[in-house]
């Protein structure tokens, strides 16, 4: 059967091959020495709320923690900081996966932002608590700037699921 304009892709299932490897891809270009930029997005965070929205049973809060502490142990910050606030996040996106999938791009940009902003606000609560200096406004662009990273993200990663599993010239799906 033909689908309909206007209905969704049926989507092949994840290989956690490539979860996890672009969570681990991830994991790399936060780490890249970019210097001191407040404003600059956390592609980590973006591609794990993704995975916890689209795949919960393969990547959740133990995953997040696990990341938050070894992206602490590189970035030389108070360990636990990033941990907590992926944590976090972490679980509004596994509560929240299944509102979020019902919307369109645009309205999933506005459910994940709430998320990203409480993940850099605890972190920045956390900085301040001990003693660390404020990191000046530019720093409040960092959830918008992972906001609009989200349609990226959703083509980039869910791209390896759009591809029929048997090509054929006379099936559509």
């Amino acid at each position: 059967m033909i689908m309909p304009r206007g209905a969704r892709q049926l989507l092949l299932p994840a290989n956690p091959v490539f979860i996890w490897g672009s969570l681990l891809a991830a994991l790399a270009i936060s780490w890249l020495p970019w210097g001191r930029q407040p404003a600059l997005p956390d592609v980590l965070a973006v591609t794990l709320v993704f995975w916890t929205v689209h795949q919960p049973r393969y990547v959740g809060i133990v995953t997040a923690f696990v990341l938050g502490v070894l992206t602490d142990v590189h970035h030389g910050a108070l360990l636990g900081q990033h941990a907590l606030a992926y944590c976090l996040m972490s679980y509004g996106a596994v509560a929240l996966s299944r509102r979020i999938l019902w919307f369109g791009m645009a309205g999933q940009m506005l459910q994940v932002l709430p998320g990203f902003v409480v993940m850099h606000l605890v972190a920045l609560l956390v900085r301040l608590a001990v003693g660390d200096a404020w990191p000046g406004w530019p720093y409040l662009l960092a959830p918008l700037a992972e906001t609009l990273l989200w349609p990226l993200a959703t083509l980039l990663l869910l791209a390896p699921q759009r591809r029929a599993p048997d090509r054929d010239a006379n099936r559509p799906l």
